[in-house]
């Protein structure tokens, strides 16, 4: 059976703002039905393990889906939520992929953790598949090729555009702009329309531009993995 790790936010805190940010629950629970239900055994992890902070936002009743009410419903999946592992320690050896949902929170946390820099890298030296949605590709920001580039240079990709940051009017809040920084780093970075579904490919890496993205990112990685 396969095996794939999602790697959540511990980040709850939405800069100086006093509000709370987390993971986006759409981008955890489109993906997780998409690989449960294709007989794939999901593990979750996030860099405090235990239960990591739901962006409040995402379970607002104009951003619930059928696949949030799903998981909410879930008792095994909730059980499995409260309880992820702790990032460092993770043995990428054990997985066959790994999927980063968004949500602001890894703005701040994943994208400076070293634990998970090293485990993206680690996953592509192994030539396996990683994706990533919404905020989340903004965590590639510090992943190295093996020749010390910038992982993204030259690398088809995209992410939460700065429209759609201004549209939730957090663009002086972020600690940086998803779209700005993988330009910044040399990605050919495109999007769509803002809030529709948009991904992009590039050999083992996979990105989704926004929440609506996160089901077909899981299909691609679905694909992938087949």
């Amino acid at each position: 059976m396969k095996k794939v790790l999602m790697v959540l936010t511990s980040h709850d805190q939405l800069g100086n703002t006093g509000r709370k940010t987390g993971f986006w629950l759409e981008e955890l629970a489109a993906p997780y039905y998409a690989f449960k239900d294709a007989g794939v055994e999901v593990v979750l992890a996030s860099p405090l393990g235990g239960q990591p902070p739901l962006d409040p936002k995402s379970n607002e009743p104009s951003f619930q889906t059928d696949l949030t009410r799903r998981f909410e419903a879930d008792a095994a999946a909730n059980a499995q939520l409260a309880a992820t592992l702790r990032l460092d320690s993770v043995d990428q050896g054990q997985f066959d992929t790994v999927f980063y949902p968004g949500g602001h929170g890894p703005l701040w946390d994943l994208a400076e953790d070293k634990h998970s820099i090293a485990l993206i890298e680690s996953f592509l030296a192994a030539a396996k598949p990683v994706a990533l949605v919404c905020h989340a590709p903004g965590v590639l920001r510090h992943v190295k090729t093996p020749s010390g580039r910038p992982l993204v240079e030259g690398k088809k990709v995209t992410g939460f555009t700065n429209t759609e940051e201004e549209g939730v009017g957090l663009t002086n809040v972020v600690p940086f702009l998803v779209e700005d920084e993988l330009k910044a780093k040399g990605g050919v970075y495109s999007s769509g329309p803002d809030w529709g579904s948009y991904v992009v490919r590039d050999g083992l890496l996979i990105t989704g531009q926004n929440p609506a993205s996160s089901a077909e990112a899981a299909a691609l990685l679905l694909e992938q993995l087949a």
